[in-house]
């Protein structure tokens, strides 16, 4: 790939942070929080939803917010201080001498502009590149972080490209001027593990060309395969920190051992992942991971099909005016009380799948059904009465809720009370909240008030607010740390072995797939080319493609 030449970084480390502070009204956020990141380094820091990372991030680009209070002893790029730069000062600098991978794609990319012309923006802005060669140097970034047909992908608009297409094109934007210091927050958060694969080689790439790499991941796998240090974040402090074999390896704070301990990896299905009860500070992990049987007295003896689908197919037209089969002649079903896990890389019609089954997309051919009576073939007016027994998580949490509504507003309406504004939620809403972590403190905040991790926990909470029968996850845990990953997990294979419940669990994580599910299809090309039981399929793989795509899962290594 060609790179653009990099700007004079000027003496001193690439990143150096002393005793950093951020505020927001009386509520510290950041506390005294330093560290240092070396060229050719990869720091990451790791903690759970809401503990200061992402703050931490936005500081060192100028972006904490205009309500912020920021604090610090030095907070210095290439040896120059940046506490006191004007935003005129900061514009020439980002892009130029720090990149940024944010977390949310969607939001993130103008939805009315092709990403050719998002992604050459940096380059029109800080280099004499003509139009020609800012043209290549796209496409050259594109194909880099794996997005197949960059020469057409110029010309798509974010709407038209996956949730990982999109992730990848943020990164492309982000290392397009080569900067010498790069931030990437939950780089991989929406890419299935091929291409997470290629990406981690790009950072590692990128890093081994002396570029400073500032990962924030709740992902300690990928942590584990890049970092060279990695800095463990609690409540705006950092609490641990060291080599990332070292910390992984021998974690000296029990909030560590528990992120560990809640990797899904390849516990063995009904195996609780997070801890029965809280540990006390500084002491040890509680009694060793139960394994709690499945079945019982709600879900039936005999195989009862909850969902099946026969035959779906799906076209869209492209930009250029070819037709592509995003569904291509899928069947399977699913029996009650058990999860089919559906597996594949992005694009592979995982979520026009979802669609289908949700009725939100109508297919070209083949149906629906759900208990074993039509589904997809009704009108939406019949469906509706209906529409409670099937539930749905979706991976944009943001995109999936009304801005302008609190998060009292969304789960009222959810539980069928209605959206007016009251003085207090009753009890079933206080309920809904409690069983995916939260409390009353996030009822008058609106989405974007929320953490990653907090609004996929009221996107979950919402679900589960119609007593469904049949649930379809698409990517329910992708933006959650590992400890609420954890909790969540328990808390749909709980909710599963207690009612009954059938999922469909769509994940490019396919530790948590494995995890989860009984039964597992794989999906390439719009088409199912491997479903079988999920032990059979992890163990023994049939298909080249499977054990391409299981030889790209990134592992935990503590040795």
């Amino acid at each position: 790939m060609t790179a653009v030449n990099r700007p004079s970084e000027g003496p001193g480390l690439p990143l150096s942070v002393a005793n950093l502070s951020v505020s927001f009204g009386g509520a510290t956020v950041v506390r005294s929080v330093s560290f240092q990141v070396a060229a050719g380094e990869c720091l990451a820091i790791v903690g759970e939803s809401g503990s200061g990372k992402s703050v931490t991030a936005r500081t060192l680009l100028g972006l904490a917010g205009a309500n912020a209070t920021v604090r610090a002893d030095e907070v210095a790029l290439g040896g120059r201080s940046v506490l006191d730069l004007s935003p005129a000062a900061w514009r020439q600098r980002r892009g130029r001498d720090i990149g940024l991978v944010l977390q949310d794609a969607l939001v993130s990319l103008d939805p009315l502009r092709p990403i050719g012309r998002e992604i050459g923006d940096s380059l029109r802005l800080h280099t004499g590149m003509g139009a020609t060669a800012r043209r290549q140097r796209v496409i050259e970034l594109l194909a880099a972080v794996g997005l197949p047909e960059p020469d057409m992908r110029v010309l798509q608009r974010s709407g038209e490209l996956s949730g990982g297409e999109r992730q990848r094109a943020l990164i492309a934007a982000a290392i397009a001027l080569d900067p010498p210091l790069l931030i990437a927050d939950e780089p991989t958060t929406a890419l299935d593990v091929t291409v997470q694969a290629q990406v981690l080689e790009l950072l590692g790439d990128i890093k081994r060309r002396g570029t400073a790499l500032l990962l924030i991941s709740h992902d300690l796998a990928v942590v584990s395969r890049i970092a060279d240090r990695v800095a463990v974040m609690r409540d705006g402090e950092l609490i641990e920190s060291g080599p990332t074999r070292e910390v992984l390896r021998s974690p000296q704070h029990v909030y560590t051992r528990r992120m560990i301990a809640a990797v899904p990896g390849d516990k063995p299905r009904g195996t609780r992942l997070a801890p029965p009860a809280a540990v006390p500070a500084g002491g040890a992990l509680a009694e060793a991971p139960q394994v709690r049987e499945r079945g019982s007295a709600s879900t039936p003896s005999a195989a009862t099909v909850a969902l099946e689908a026969r035959g779906l197919v799906k076209t869209f037209t492209r930009p250029d005016g070819t037709r592509v089969n995003a569904v291509d002649d899928v069947s399977f079903h699913l029996d009650e009380g058990t999860t089919l896990g559906i597996v594949g890389e992005s694009g592979s019609g995982k979520t026009t799948t979802a669609r289908l089954l949700l009725a939100l997309s109508t297919a070209d051919r083949g149906n629906v059904q759900v208990m074993g009576e039509p589904w997809s073939a009704l009108s939406e007016a019949q469906r509706r009465p209906r529409r409670a027994s099937v539930g749905a998580i979706y991976q944009d949490a943001l995109g999936s809720f009304d801005p302008r509504h609190s998060v009292a507003e969304i789960m009222r309406d959810a539980a069928g009370e209605g959206r007016g504004r009251r003085r207090t939620s009753s009890p079933r809403v206080l309920e809904l909240l409690d069983s995916v972590g939260l409390d009353s403190t996030v009822l008058d905040r609106r989405p974007l008030q929320l953490s990653g991790g907090q609004r996929q926990r009221v996107g979950i909470a919402r679900a589960l607010a119609g007593r469904p029968r049949v649930l379809i996850c698409d990517e329910p845990v992708s933006s959650l740390d590992v400890s609420v990953q954890a909790q969540v997990l328990d808390l749909l294979d709980e909710l599963q072995r207690e009612l009954g419940l059938s999922m469909i669990f769509i994940s490019h994580d396919l530790g948590v797939v494995q995890h989860m599910s009984d039964r597992v299809a794989v999906m390439q090309n719009g088409r199912i080319v491997e479903t079988g039981a999920a032990a059979q399929i992890f163990r023994s793989p049939a298909q080249a493609y499977t054990r391409q795509l299981l030889a790209a899962v990134p592992t935990l290594t503590l040795g």
